[in-house]
């Protein structure tokens, strides 16, 4: 991220410049997909830069994946607030937030759980924890409110419909996954 002449270097907002820059690269490519030379030159920025401010190729990982677990985790609860206060609407929005974007032509799964299957290091396992936790959260907020007799039990069986949907559009099924996990979670929170 050149800074143009006479600016001055703000360290964070290069830091966030580098992770929006970075975040599609790896997402298209894979975090094994791209090497560190190839990344540097594609984000315009030297090796010493990138190790000044994530330590090491990782350390970049662990920043991108937690910024886009905190967009859509924030993408997530803005459809679910916009659905109004019927919890089964809420749900319905849930997934039809996902169906949305499994239509988009760059869709390629949850980087997540991509970083998740590909990487079995420390790091990426605790930001894929934390999302899936944060995830959990929600739906059984959903469950609270709709009085479901155990919402601890049926946020999580919702959490594997999320999540089991969107590995079968990323890997088997773009245009029917959404749907099909909607109408099993809409028919679980009816119990």
């Amino acid at each position: 991220m050149p800074v143009p002449k006479g600016s001055t270097i703000d360290p964070e907002r290069t830091r966030a410049g580098i992770v929006r820059a970075a975040a599609p690269l790896l997402y298209e490519r894979g975090l094994d997909g791209i090497g560190i030379a190839e990344l540097c030159s594609r984000l315009g920025v030297s090796k010493e830069t990138l190790y000044r401010y994530f330590g090491s190729k990782e350390g970049l990982v662990e920043a991108v994946l937690s910024a886009r677990s905190e967009r859509v985790t924030t993408w997530i609860a803005e459809a679910v607030v916009a659905a109004g206060d019927d919890p089964r609407d809420q749900l319905a929005a849930v997934f039809d937030a996902l169906h949305l974007w499994y239509g988009e032509a760059d869709f390629r799964g949850c980087a997540i759980q991509n970083a998740a299957a590909q990487h079995h290091v420390d790091g990426v396992r605790a930001i894929a924890a934390r999302h899936l936790d944060r995830r959990l959260d929600l739906l059984t907020a959903i469950a609270r409110r709709a009085g479901a007799a155990d919402p601890d039990a049926l946020g999580r069986q919702l959490l594997l419909l999320v999540e089991g949907a969107t590995l079968v559009a990323a890997n088997y099924d773009r245009v029917g996954a959404g749907g099909h996990a909607k109408r099993a979670a809409l028919a679980l929170l009816d119990g």
